[in-house]
């Protein structure tokens, strides 16, 4: 266990300390009609009450979005990472505030907790979020660097609080931009974790440094038995992970925030070299591992991706619309728009996708309700 003390998806828009964001974020909900706004009510008919995975999140095949979205949650304040909860209804990140909140099962909406330790500012606060054996690991910035820590998730459904805070990994460099952030248990059961470069180009090209990587670790912390390079490093070459995923088959799959030209889908495979600073998009260099797919910067800037069957939904910041893509063929197309910057999926157990806007972050046009966990109805193709 270590210890020690871009351009994202559109304009740039100055940052505040921190109070001064809050304050921000609550003018801008009772703008955009939220202040005193009752959360959406889980819709009756598929409440997310599922104990288990459905057939369409394990099985093989290849799905799309199949109908309207509808609203489960809304108001939240730069939402950044859902969890769905096996008792019903999931925790969601609220980046700046390190607020966790609660989507219970009846549709409403509370406070879980807050995340101790989490200094917010640029692109940094906090990020993801993992359960695991009962316990809530959340990735987050702290005052020099960033952080993986983990929580008891103490409570019962709908009244669900966190327990002390333990540092489980830290020394992840932070900077203003460039913070990765996406933490996932795989199916070995390891947990994995998205870092971005920190601005520190270069570091992503060696293997000893935390910058620019996903890494691989047991639930403790340490070095997962098997990693390529003796130490926590699974993958590197990486500009600025937001987003991982499994399909069906087993195979991981992770989002990268190109710099001004391209970004890119990624097949992650264990020791693999993705190429940043050397290599943006496509390359014909053997040395590293190109993407399955790119993107332009401006109709994506990804972050959080969802896998079901063998789909892949890809999130999109600036780009403002969900994209899919087809494991079997290799083909891709917009799936859903029309609800501003998206920073997030995940295969809820109700057999649909979650997804969560992100037009509060100061970066968006937050509009009435903003912002929201949407349900997305899927269908097989």
């Amino acid at each position: 266990m270590r210890v020690n003390p871009r351009r994202d998806a559109g304009p740039r828009r100055p940052r505040r300390i921190v109070t001064a964001g809050l304050v921000l974020v609550t003018v801008l909900a009772a703008a955009s009609g939220c202040a005193g706004a009752a959360p959406a009510a889980v819709p009756t008919s598929a409440p997310p009450t599922t104990t288990a995975p459905s057939p369409t999140v394990d099985a093989a095949g290849v799905w799309r979005v199949g109908g309207e979205p509808s609203a489960l949650a809304r108001c939240l304040a730069a939402p950044w990472s859902v969890v769905p909860l096996e008792g019903g209804g999931a925790l969601i990140s609220e980046r700046d505030s390190g607020v966790v909140r609660e989507l219970a099962p009846d549709g409403t909406v509370r406070e879980a907790g807050v995340v101790p330790g989490v200094v917010s500012g640029g692109e940094s606060g906090l990020h993801g979020l993992a359960l695991h054996e009962g316990r809530l690991y959340a990735y987050h910035g702290a005052a020099d660097d960033n952080r993986v820590v983990q929580m008891p998730l103490d409570g019962t459904p709908g009244a669900h609080s966190l327990g002390e805070a333990e540092v489980v990994f830290s020394g992840i460099p932070r900077a203003n931009t460039h913070n990765g952030g996406r933490i996932a248990f795989g199916p070995d059961g390891f947990l994995y974790v998205t870092t971005g470069d920190a601005q520190i180009r270069d570091a992503a090209q060696d293997p000893t440094a935390l910058g620019g990587k996903i890494l691989r670790l047991t639930s403790d912390g340490e070095s997962a038995p098997g990693n390529p390079f003796g130490n926590e490093v699974f993958s590197y070459g990486h500009r600025n992970v937001q987003g991982i995923a499994w399909t069906a088959d087993g195979r991981m799959w992770a989002s990268e925030f190109g710099q001004n030209t391209w970004d890119e889908l990624n097949l992650i495979e264990q020791g693999g070299n993705y190429g940043w600073p050397l290599v943006e998009g496509d390359s014909d260099d053997p040395a590293f591992t190109t993407p399955v797919a790119t993107w332009t910067t401006a109709e994506l800037s990804p972050s959080g991706v969802a896998a079901v069957g063998d789909t892949v939904f890809v999130t999109g910041l600036r780009g403002e619309r969900l994209w899919y893509y087809d494991t079997t063929t290799g083909a891709k197309d917009a799936a859903f728009d029309g609800q501003g910057r998206l920073r997030d999926a995940v295969a809820a157990p109700d057999g649909t996708l979650w997804v969560l806007t992100n037009n509060s972050d100061g970066r968006g046009a937050p509009r009435e309700g903003d912002d929201l966990l949407l349900r997305l109805p899927l269908t097989s193709s």
